[in-house]
């Protein structure tokens, strides 16, 4: 027990050995990007250049997230601050509207009422940059409702050419007090073509206005159904079969928040438009006629029924003012096993001359355009009268 307590005594009182200085080398500083650690850290992937010999793979990005080119088209929301504009935007009448289209050719187009001056009213203003293009609307109103878009051109030297993917549109709502944009007129007379779709253009300036379709006699509610009829809120109603029962007044309603507006009366008028241009055919009663005798070219069309054919004719006798003398006649004939009309037109000859031989041509004209047919007549030598006195 006595030696233990001697030798923990000594060990006390010994000095620790002499420390021998040892070169610090200064730790590498870690790399900005290091491996993931067990400590939750982000994962981070050192970029190395591969190795000589190796090829490198190029990373694509998957389709549906490559990059897409931006619109040239910006709106100016406040001092230095832009803003994307949007497919469909809303702003409420007598605000300013900024537009900038970015490009170093810039060219505009905007509803047809900010190009009409109008007193007390500042008009549209377009201002041209070195890289930009600036378009300011100030005290805007209900009628400046439309679409809005720009395009730019790509100049080399002198020479510009449009650029691909470089235009921009939106379409911009300016609501208030009218629901509708007014326009001038309280009739509008619209036609209602048998092979082309009809627009009744009741363009409200809010799309939160529900909007219905209305006869004015007798009084009642047009369906609606998106087949024979449809609505395009940046565009009103369309009638994509017109009938002859549409034909009449019609008009739009329009209501919100509480308040109710009529728009412009359409006075719908239905037109059996032609599918073609006509095809005439054209014959004379005689190719070749002797002067004295009379003769007649005929111009037959066959086309739908109700469709209006107008002819006009050109003969060699108009050198000279000889007089047309046409008759034209409508009738209806079976052809095919289908019911068609037959427009005609008969040009008249009386006592041929010389000067009346030459082409005669027939131009037959409907809705959808003309068509041009000629025959050539010969006029001969009038035959002697027999028994005829003889010289000697």
């Amino acid at each position: 027990k006595d030696s233990k307590l001697l030798l923990f005594f000594l060990y006390l009182h010994e000095k620790p050995p002499k420390a021998t200085k040892q070169k610090v080398t200064k730790e590498p500083k870690p790399n900005k990007l290091r491996p993931l650690k067990a400590t939750g850290e982000k994962l981070h992937q050192a970029v190395t250049k591969p190795p000589k010999g190796k090829a490198r793979v190029k990373l694509t990005a998957p389709p549906n997230q490559v990059h897409q080119p931006a619109s040239i088209l910006t709106r100016v929301v406040t001092r230095g601050q832009f803003q994307k504009v949007p497919e469909s935007l809303t702003l409420m009448a007598g605000n300013t509207l900024e537009l900038r289209c970015r490009g170093r050719s810039v060219r505009w187009r905007f509803p047809a009422y900010l190009k009409d001056e109008d007193e007390g009213r500042l008009r549209c203003v377009i201002k041209h940059f070195e890289r930009h293009s600036q378009l300011l609307v100030v005290n805007s109103r209900a009628t400046d409702t439309g679409e809005y878009s720009c395009w730019s051109f790509q100049c080399r030297d002198s020479e510009c050419q449009d650029g691909e993917d470089r235009m921009g549109k939106a379409f911009i709502f300016f609501t208030g007090q009218e629901l509708f944009v007014p326009t001038e007129d309280y009739y509008e007379v619209v036609q209602l073509r048998t092979n082309h779709p009809t627009l009744l253009p009741c363009q409200v300036t809010s799309p939160l206005a529900k909007v219905t379709l209305h006869r004015e006699f007798p009084p009642e509610e047009v369906a609606v159904d998106g087949i024979d009829i449809s609505y395009d809120v940046k565009r009103g109603f369309v009638i994509h079969r017109p009938r002859p029962s549409y034909a009449g007044s019609l008009f739009c309603m329009a209501s919100l928040a509480g308040m109710r507006q009529i728009s412009t009366k359409y006075m719908l008028i239905y037109v059996n438009y032609p599918s073609s241009a006509p095809k005439p055919t054209v014959s004379a009663s005689a190719t070749t006629v002797r002067a004295g005798e009379n003769f007649n070219v005929t111009c037959t069309v066959f086309g739908e029924p109700e469709v209006a054919v107008d002819f006009t004719w050109e003969y060699p006798g108009q050198q000279i003012g000889r007089p047309p003398y046409i008759r034209e006649c409508t009738d209806l004939a079976r052809r095919g096993g289908q019911v068609q009309q037959e427009s005609e037109s008969i040009l008249y000859i009386d006592e041929a001359r010389a000067i009346d031989e030459g082409l005669y041509t027939c131009s037959a004209m409907n809705l959808q355009g003309t068509t041009t047919i000629s025959t050539r007549v010969q006029v001969l030598p009038a035959t002697p009268a027999p028994g005829g006195a003889r010289s000697g």
